[in-house]
């Protein structure tokens, strides 16, 4: 055998051995330094929907399912699980949850292409790219810019964007996770309940005339709404109309004497 295979040799059991020396120190190691996991977390992870999307404010189901243990989250804290998870959840837990009326993200803007461009925009279809530029390339400020940011944030494929330039949200996959309402730099996305059916499609406090300016469909704060409602439901503050959901009948009346054709029923 030569000096070559000899030192070889060598080297290779030189490196066996410390490899074995090495593996039974991390074996050792992950039993002495082992967490225990309660096996209640472990159970209600089996129950949540494991998107791990994050939209319970914890790091994962895990997380969320540690803070239920603990008592840092609210068992109906999981909003892609929904009431049917918090159900099973409190029936582990021996409590008993009742079920909270459904929300969805809505789009408080209908401008899009009823709303001028001051620019034409090239570079990342992002919305927050396109805030960086002298507050958008819309004319108004306030309204959605209809890049995507938010579709791209669900986990769901629950949104699109149509061809009027806005998203569209689908009801029957949306999880009503949030994560496409944090993600809006203009917080035009917010959550309404289905009992909530008359909405201002605007989010402008600029005054009417620069309002009709930049976009047809514009709230313009001409208090007509605000006169014609019977219920006393609208208020216009600062150039906005705002709807109060409790007072509000869905009589529709506010929907037709809109000249802007802001004001929506759904």
């Amino acid at each position: 055998m030569s000096e070559y295979s000899t030192i070889l040799i060598e080297a290779m059991a030189i490196l066996g051995g410390l490899g074995l020396v090495v593996g039974i120190m991390l074996v050792v190691a992950s039993k002495k330094f082992k967490v225990e996991t309660d096996p209640l977390v472990e159970e209600i992870i089996s129950i949540l929907p494991g998107a791990n999307c994050g939209a319970c404010g914890y790091p994962g189901c895990s997380g969320f399912a540690e803070g239920v243990v603990n008592e840092d989250a609210p068992i109906d804290g999981c909003p892609v699980g929904g009431f049917e998870v918090a159900r099973e959840i409190g029936g582990l837990l021996g409590q008993n949850v009742s079920e909270s009326e459904k929300e969805y993200p809505f789009v408080l803007c209908n401008g899009g292409v009823n709303c001028v461009d001051r620019f034409d925009y090239i570079g990342f279809e992002d919305c927050n790219a396109v805030m960086m530029l002298s507050d958008g390339e819309k004319g108004c400020n306030y309204g959605c810019m209809g890049r995507g940011t938010c579709v791209r944030a669900c986990p769901f494929d629950a949104l699109t964007i149509g061809e009027d330039r806005l998203p569209h949200v689908n009801r029957n996959l949306c999880t009503s996770c949030g994560l496409c309402i944090s993600s809006c730099p203009n917080d035009i996305l917010v959550f309404a309940k289905e009992s909530e059916r008359v909405h201002v499609l605007c989010m402008s406090h600029d005054k009417g005339k620069a309002v009709k300016e930049s976009c047809t469909v514009g709230c313009i704060g001409c208090k007509i709404c605000e006169k014609n409602c019977p219920e006393n439901a609208i208020t216009i503050t600062n150039f906005l109309a705002d709807i109060d959901q409790e007072k509000c009948t869905a009589c529709g009346i506010c929907v037709e004497k809109c000249p802007q054709n802001t004001i929506a029923i759904r």
